[in-house]
């Protein structure tokens, strides 16, 4: 018996209900937002320089993507793993979690309004986060990212 669907979420306007996948996605990036996004720099900024030399990543105010190789990507509690779904190329996806409408649509409308692809979907947070321009990580911009806003050069 499969679990009830997620409630219903609007992301980037959009009105979708989301439910277990049947088969979870292959991770490809795991992204954490709020004090989550948080513990999570605070994690990757522990790793070594050969590690952090093998993801990528973006960051805003308070959200941070790494993208990497499955077994490499970092755990804390309440990050969201990201997989990509064969059927929405251009979208990064909850590896559990999957739509109710068809992925392609849902892609198509995302993009349309969103423009670069690929883009992280953050249904919790109702969340877009483009990761088109994601750079290698370095410990320096992971540092000052972590710094208080006061703080920050």
């Amino acid at each position: 018996m499969r679990p009830p669907p997620e409630s219903e979420r609007a992301v980037a306007g959009l009105s979708v209900r989301w439910r277990p996948r049947a088969v979870p996605l292959e991770p490809v990036a795991v992204a954490g937002v709020g004090p989550v996004a948080r513990a999570l720099g605070a994690r990757a900024a522990r790793a070594d320089d050969a590690m952090l030399e093998s993801w990528s990543g973006v960051a805003g105010p308070d959200v941070l993507v790494l993208l990497g190789v499955a077994a490499s990507l970092p755990w804390v509690e309440g990050v969201v793993y990201l997989g990509r779904d064969p059927l929405a190329p251009g979208l990064l996806l909850p590896c559990a979690l999957e739509p109710e409408v068809a992925v392609s649509l849902l892609e198509r409308a995302l993009l349309a309004g969103q423009g670069d692809a690929p883009l992280v979907v953050l249904p919790a947070s109702a969340r877009l986060v483009p990761v088109g321009a994601a750079q290698r990580v370095v410990r320096a911009s992971l540092v000052a990212w972590l710094a208080p806003p006061g703080a920050r050069p």
